[in-house]
């Protein structure tokens, strides 16, 4: 499952019980309900946001996002008791991260990193 198939909230993912926001790292550690903690990269969380301006409209229609190294989250809001929302410093406000996505973000986070940097490479792009 690609970072463009990381499926939808449907509630399935275990509840966070931390998340905690390591400005100097730049790294926003959440821990659920299973055990399980991940750490993700605030660019990580950047290039897979799972808005529509990053992911797009359909299968094809995603938007490689490059220079996005030194990005930081300014805040994070809460949306009910599902998903999060990033204010990122380069201005991109719009994608909601579920539990359910940031848990397969999570999961999935050394594969989807290494594809995105393979996206980049071909793409001639730069992390900066």
């Amino acid at each position: 499952m690609s970072a463009e198939e990381a499926p939808a909230s449907s509630g399935t993912a275990p509840a966070p019980t931390g998340i905690t926001l390591h400005q100097k790292s730049r790294v926003l550690e959440i821990a659920f309900a299973d055990g399980s903690v991940f750490r993700l990269p605030y660019e990580f969380l950047r290039v897979h946001s799972p808005s529509a301006e990053v992911r797009g409209h359909g299968p094809g229609q995603e938007v490689l996002q490059a220079g996005k190294r030194s990005v930081e989250i300014r805040s994070l809001e809460p949306v009910g008791s599902y998903a999060v929302l990033p204010d990122f410093s380069d201005g991109h406000t719009t994608g909601i991260y579920s539990w359910e996505y940031l848990y397969f973000l999570g999961e999935n986070q050394d594969r989807l990193w290494t594809e995105y940097l393979d996206r980049l490479g071909k793409a001639g792009a730069s992390r900066d």
